[in-house]
């Protein structure tokens, strides 16, 4: 009982900031509309602080209860000009020219097609990397060994049974006995990672990386990679291109080629929507019951607080469910590229035994 009033006061102080930032951009858009019309209603500023708050950005504002630190900007440290580091043209204005209203949601691609190669972090780039820096110190922690070899300590043993269930649960369990410990440390890889990302994401004043679209379609793509990689490596060149035909009549050949092309796609296109829409819809979720507070009234935090208290917990479990269900579907694929190669032989042999 006392954990659980213990969680009800964090998620109180969760909600501070956001209540505070919104209390002072309403005297801001006050003055700043005075005698020229209304402000915005909480609603719609409540709702233009959450989706900046879950969209990726230059900048990077640290703000826990009672302390509002100034804002990073993590692009400008690597270039604040066009021309300058990271920041290039392909041709000159490439980077003023403006976003189409369709083209908002995947800005950062429309303007790199059009020439403007901003390759600069975003916050989603700096949690990542705040994410690996806390990765690196519980692996660190983590390998304190006896003179046996044994784990020793919290931290080694926490590491060692992950490790263990993700290479006996995981990896050998889709790709086989054989295979399955070779591609562990690749699984484990992004087992790690995706955790560490979002529980990053649930500490107050941090960012979820992995609710960023690009992000999860990084992933996606280097699983599709390894997932070509695995089937090539087990059935040689000329049997993965083989298998996208299939063992149909000739006349159907090109279809089955076209419905099996399309299957190579859709797989980590399963991964990446997965993945970005349940940490993406629980942090909305969450900030919208929490902004309840200051849309109706303070008396609606007796309300708010409990049920935002439960999706944290609920989110406290999502956040591994949804790294384990990433390794796992990513083993499956990686399996089913392996087997390609025990089909193919397995086609061979009973070639030559008629």
């Amino acid at each position: 009982m006392k954990q659980l009033w213990t969680l009800v006061v964090a998620m109180s102080l969760v909600a501070f900031p956001a209540y505070a930032s919104e209390g002072h951009e309403e005297g801001g858009h006050g003055d700043e509309h005075g005698g020229h019309g209304e402000p915005k209603d909480k609603a719609s500023e409540s709702s233009e602080f959450i989706l900046h708050h879950v969209a990726d950005d230059t900048e990077f504002q640290f703000e826990l209860p009672f302390v509002h630190l100034p804002a990073i900007h993590v692009a400008e440290l690597f270039g604040a000009e066009p021309g300058q580091g990271l920041y290039l043209e392909r041709e000159p204005g490439a980077c003023h020219k403006p976003v189409e209203k369709s083209q908002e949601a995947f800005a950062g691609i429309f303007k790199f097609m059009n020439g403007c190669w901003d390759l600069r972090p975003t916050k989603a780039v700096l949690s990542m990397w705040i994410a690996m820096a806390f990765l690196a110190l519980v692996l660190f922690l983590g390998r304190s060994r006896d003179q046996n070899g044994v784990p020793r300590g919290l931290f080694a043993n926490l590491v060692e049974t992950l490790l263990l269930f993700v290479r006996d649960e995981i990896a050998i369990a889709n790709i086989g006995k054989e295979q399955g410990a070779k591609y562990t440390p690749y699984l484990a890889t992004v087992f790690f990672f995706v955790m560490f990302t979002n529980y990053l994401g649930l500490i107050p004043g941090f960012f979820t990386a992995t609710g960023v679209l690009g992000v999860t379609i990084a992933l996606s793509v280097i699983t599709f990679i390894m997932t070509q990689l695995a089937g090539i490596r087990s059935a040689g060149l000329v049997g993965y291109f083989a298998h996208l035909f299939g063992d149909v009549p000739v006349w159907m050949k090109p279809l089955m080629f076209l419905v099996e092309f399309l299957g190579l796609f859709t797989k980590p296109f399963a991964l990446l929507v997965r993945l970005f829409a349940n940490m993406l819809a629980g942090h909305m979720v969450l900030f919208f019951i929490l902004s309840l507070i200051f849309v109706v009234n303070i008396g609606a935090a007796a309300v708010s607080i409990p049920l935002a208290t439960g999706l944290y917990l609920l989110e406290l479990f999502v956040a591994i469910l949804q790294a384990y269900i990433f390794t796992l579907l990513t083993a499956l694929f990686i399996g089913q590229g392996v087997a390609l190669g025990h089909h193919h032989h397995a086609e061979g042999e009973d070639h030559a035994h008629h």
